[in-house]
């Protein structure tokens, strides 16, 4: 039996903001989280300056793309990580997201992030095809058969 001065109080059983190493995988999620949201933005800037968006589009996916970088800054607070440390180092890699001063979809830069990279190939597009035999005791069990079209572009 618990004493009054030993039982929990409600407000010891409230969501309390976790430390950042307690955050577990959130700086993770939230780091694939801005880079989705960085190559969305970056799609979203050529189709505009191509003419492929109608003035009404452009606003909701404006609006979209402030309430998602809103949410990810909220998000953030919440697991008590800097949005900076959103930004990883790659390595020789690079960055993963453009460093202070942004990244325009189109202009090059002389060591660009893994986020420029990822914008290029979507706007030129990729097709990956390849086949996994998965087996065991020199068995082939499972067969696949993979063809990744990856590409910002309308496909027919």
């Amino acid at each position: 039996m618990t004493s009054p001065e030993n039982t929990p109080s409600e407000s010891d059983f409230a969501l309390a903001r976790p430390n950042n190493a307690d955050a577990g995988l959130a700086p993770l999620l939230l780091t694939v989280t801005e880079l989705v949201r960085q190559l969305m933005e970056a799609q979203v800037i050529r189709r505009m300056e191509s003419g492929h968006l109608a003035d009404e589009q452009l606003d909701r996916a404006a609006e979209s793309l402030r309430r998602l970088e809103a949410e990810i800054v909220h998000l953030c607070e919440i697991f008590e990580v800097d949005p900076a440390d959103l930004n990883i180092d790659l390595g020789e890699l690079g960055a993963l997201l453009p460093r202070s001063g942004g990244y325009y979809p189109g202009e090059t830069s002389d060591s660009p992030s893994l986020l420029e990279l990822l914008d290029r190939l979507l706007d030129t597009g990729v097709v990956v095809e390849g086949d996994v035999d998965l087996g065991l005791a020199q068995l082939n069990l499972i067969h696949a058969k993979l063809r990744l079209v990856l590409t910002s572009k309308p496909m027919n």
